[in-house]
């Protein structure tokens, strides 16, 4: 399978690349970005970060201010597309909340989605062995993180292949999207009515189900509009400590769901990947 660098960019003394490649598992074009830190030696940690709603690959890379700290680190960073793009699908481009840019990061089973809304495939079978087949990247030093949509998407993953993601955080998720506007209308026309299908992409569900052996960090700001309505913190928070689960959450006094956010938290939870990774054997 053969990668199209697009563009390349000198920062921190590392490097922000853009690469494209066709895609089997969704059938169209995919984009990520890759932050790798100098040194020209294979990097033993990596962060793999999923964003939100109408983000893209590059969202993270331009705004989050990530580099300069996972430069320090010596860590890498690879940011997926949110989803499949140009299929001219009806319905595909009408809003924010479903279709292009808001795959959330689950494999459709209703049509007309199922043939290629795939990102949850897409990211386990395709990207990251490609990104280990192409790049200086230890698979056994992998965090997963994300944002918004993206923090339910790590938080589904991280919970589902703890042997594949050693580390796992998320700012700002939806955590129970089996009962919030944004999760019911993409799970409805992603997956169908029957909720009993929901309950594998839902993080407040997953750790009822199957729990997680180990320590999740969580940052959410009190500003947030959308977190009584969409993020719903507190239902992952019962659903962790109903099963004695390490689930570090730290509401935001005065922070609201944008990468100003981000950018003010992010550095942290570099730190908390770093401390994970750096434990491994």
């Amino acid at each position: 399978m053969s990668l199209s660098l697009k563009s390349s960019y000198r920062m921190h003394s590392g490097h922000v690349s853009y690469y494209e490649h066709l895609s089997i598992v969704t059938g169209t074009p995919m984009k990520f970005s890759l932050f790798l830190p100098e040194g020209g030696r294979k990097v033993k940690k990596t962060l793999l970060w999923l964003s939100g709603l109408t983000c893209t690959d590059e969202n993270f890379m331009i705004k989050a201010g990530a580099q300069k700290k996972a430069q320090e680190l010596d860590m890498a960073i690879v940011c997926p597309d949110t989803s499949p793009r140009g299929l001219g699908l009806p319905g595909e481009e009408d809003s924010r909340d479903f279709g292009t840019g808001a795959g959330f990061y689950l494999d459709a089973t209703e049509q007309p989605w199922s043939k290629n809304y795939r990102m949850h495939s897409y990211i386990m079978e395709e990207l990251l062995p490609l990104l280990f087949a192409n790049f200086p990247l230890d698979s056994q030093r992998l965090a997963l993180s994300g944002h918004s949509m993206g923090g339910m998407g790590a938080l589904v993953l991280g919970i589902r292949y703890p042997e594949v993601f050693h580390s796992l955080s998320a700012l700002a998720p939806i955590t129970n999207p089996s009962d919030c506007p944004w999760g019911v209308k993409a799970f409805t026309g992603y997956l169908g009515e029957d909720k009993s299908q929901w309950r594998i992409y839902d993080p407040t569900h997953l750790l009822e189900d199957i729990g997680y052996n180990g320590t999740i960090l969580v940052h959410q700001g009190k500003d947030d509009q959308a977190l009584t309505t969409q993020l719903k913190p507190d239902c992952i928070e019962a659903a962790a400590t109903k099963s004695s689960i390490d689930l570090k959450l730290t509401l935001c006094e005065g922070y609201g769901h944008s990468y100003y956010f981000v950018a003010s938290f992010i550095d942290e939870h570099l730190h908390f990947h770093n401390v994970q990774l750096e434990a491994r054997p």
